[in-house]
């Protein structure tokens, strides 16, 4: 009796194991197999742009001066990247093998520079796209999202897609909107001494994220949308870049006329300001508008506060440790504008300085048509953080630590 059920008990088990198996089997050819639900036509023009600026090594933004040595020392933070590097070890560990070989790149590969925020349809990306992840494998990749941004961030780059689907719904379901159709790559193995990194790149939002030890570089992060407030559909309600539009206007209109004269570039604004968008890695950009030095202190602090709504989408400790180094900097932080200032105004303002380059664009519709608008909106809005002097992408560190280790 005891053998006849023990069989009974193997051949359930072997029959479980077979189903189980050929589960996973089928699971993992569905995920190997993935296309994209349309054909990618790469823009020439975007083409030609990226080809250019891969011509040339990374060297950074820079004024005519030059670079300013001494910036980016290696050095502790104090601020642990463990849960970094465990919540990235997770996420590679639920990748099949072919889901790997599609993620995974060297430390030093230019997959970093191959970024841009455009959508989908005209730009092939590379990575992991969320769209083709199981639901452990979404888990573990916003897992790796919330341990390395803060809730301020997370909750931002979620928010920033979903206007994909916003988009999609304005756009007679077109499929090159959609708000899983973001791009992960992990440059290099997670490390607690070694350098590596990650990167989600996708419409309207990319971060590049480099940790070397306890240090981290956020940058270049992009971060944008259209609409900037959604009034209908799945994600009515959904509202993005309010304090940094607001707070900016607040600051401008702060300044007496005479810091006005210095800090306003121009009052027409175009459809187009920014500089440091995508493949803009190696340019010369000088200092414009109005020096922290000759702020009032109430100013000064709106300034920093400012500056902080970008800073803060990094994880508490290190947004601290990076506003630090900002206000060590802050006689020669910039402050510019190029816009009106009346309540309804669109505008750009750009923050410059030794160790920081943020900008904030308001942008002509594209994905939302609205009749009789041409110019920029209020409700197409493109950010952009970078870290001058030639430290985006962490590779100022990233020199040091090689020259130190003879690689």
């Amino acid at each position: 009796m005891f053998n006849s059920k023990a069989s009974i008990f193997v051949l359930l088990l072997i029959t479980f194991c077979a189903c189980k198996t050929d589960q996973v089997q089928k699971q993992t050819k569905q995920e190997d197999s993935f296309t994209l639900p349309f054909e990618v036509k790469e823009n020439s023009f975007m083409m030609k742009m990226q080809s250019e600026a891969m011509e040339s090594p990374y060297e950074g933004i820079f004024t005519s001066e030059g670079k300013e040595e001494n910036l980016f020392p290696i050095q502790s933070t104090g601020v642990s990247t463990q849960a970094i590097k465990e919540a990235a070890d997770a996420f590679i560990q639920s990748l099949s093998a072919t889901q790997n070989a599609k993620t995974l790149f060297p430390i030093e590969d230019e997959e970093w520079r191959k970024w841009s925020n455009v959508d989908n349809g005209i730009f092939a990306r590379q990575g992991i796209s969320i769209l083709e992840l199981n639901q452990e494998q979404r888990v573990l990749a916003f897992k790796l999202l919330q341990e390395a941004l803060s809730a301020k961030g997370l909750q931002l780059s979620k928010d920033i897609m979903k206007t994909d689907q916003t988009l999609r719904e304005f756009n007679d379901d077109n499929p090159v909107f959609d708000e899983d159709l973001y791009f992960f790559t992990i440059m290099g193995e997670p490390s607690m001494t070694k350098p590596w990194g990650w990167q989600i790149d996708g419409h309207h939002l990319v971060i590049n994220y480099f940790v070397l030890g306890d240090q981290i570089v956020m940058t270049p992060t992009f971060m944008g949308g259209e609409p900037i407030i959604t009034t209908t559909g799945k994600y009515k309600g959904n509202t993005i870049f309010q304090d940094e539009q607001n707070l900016g206007l607040a600051l401008v209109n702060s300044l007496s006329a005479e810091q006005q004269e210095a800090a306003i570039l121009s009052s027409e604004k175009k459809n187009h300001n920014a500089k440091a968008e995508a493949f803009s890695d190696n340019f010369t950009l000088e200092y414009e508008g109005i020096p922290g030095s000759d702020l009032t202190e109430t100013q000064k602090a709106s300034l920093l506060h400012l500056t902080e709504q970008y800073i803060a989408n990094m994880r508490a400790g290190h947004a601290k440790v990076k506003m630090e180094e900002i206000e060590e900097h802050f006689d020669k932080t910039y402050f510019a504008w190029i816009g009106k200032t009346d309540e309804d105004a669109v505008f750009y303002y750009r923050i410059h300085s030794p160790v920081v380059l943020i900008e904030f664009d308001h942008q002509r519709p594209v994905g939302v048509n609205v009749r009789n608008e041409k110019g920029a909106s209020r409700n197409h809005i493109h950010t952009v953080v970078r870290t001058p002097n030639g430290n985006d992408y962490g590779k100022d560190l990233l020199r040091q630590h090689l020259e130190e280790h003879h690689h």
